[in-house]
């Protein structure tokens, strides 16, 4: 199926190109490759119950500079997606969400992300809904299959909220997207004013 849906085909034309998912974008050798290198820190961490504003459940996480070859190729096939004065940081915010977790709807505070967040999904399937924070009947969700990378930016990084869907309300269209253990390597770029 296709990997993107919308409430109206006027608002998927209004955020073409400012949200946007790409299947396969690492294969499962890479994926694989991946994890080894962030579990190590993942495992100092317990996996908490309620996030500082409350917008995550189920989760543990970290930042963590990726030196292995999969996370610096990582790094350099992300950074296309970023604005080229405004590139993402060398670190990921690698979040690991357990099968009963959820990011529940947000926006990413500008005093900690800039224009644009790329997010690579590994080991389980899930639903990303973006909701307007002024139409709530606006709505675009995205299929995020293990390998897949998401981009948000412009409209689609300040003007919607985005969320995981939690597994028991885990549909894409008709299609059920149950949900496993799920972990992602997000890229960010710094807030305006900050040195990239």
């Amino acid at each position: 199926p296709a990997l993107l849906r919308a409430s109206s085909p006027e608002l998927a034309r209004r955020l073409r190109g400012l949200a946007l998912v790409r299947g396969g974008f690492v294969s499962e050798r890479e994926a694989a490759e991946l994890l080894r290198e962030v579990e190590p820190g993942l495992g100092r961490g317990r996996y908490q119950s309620d996030h500082w504003d409350r917008a995550i459940t189920g989760y543990r996480e970290t930042e963590r500079g990726l030196q292995g070859g999969a996370g610096r190729e990582l790094l350099l096939r992300v950074t296309p997606a970023f604005p080229p004065r405004r590139p993402p940081r060398p670190s990921a915010h690698v979040l690991d969400l357990l099968p009963e977790g959820h990011v529940g709807p947000h926006v990413d505070s500008v005093k900690f992300c800039g224009c644009t967040i790329a997010g690579v999904s590994l080991l389980s399937p899930s639903v990303l809904r973006l909701r307007s924070l002024w139409d709530p009947q606006d709505w675009l969700e995205l299929l995020l299959e293990p390998g897949s990378l998401y981009v948000l930016r412009g409209a689609a990084r300040y003007k919607f909220t985005h969320e995981i869907l939690p597994d028991e309300e885990s549909f894409f269209g008709g299609l059920r997207v149950p949900r496993g253990r799920r972990v992602a390597l997000i890229f960010r770029n710094d807030p305006p004013g900050e040195n990239p």
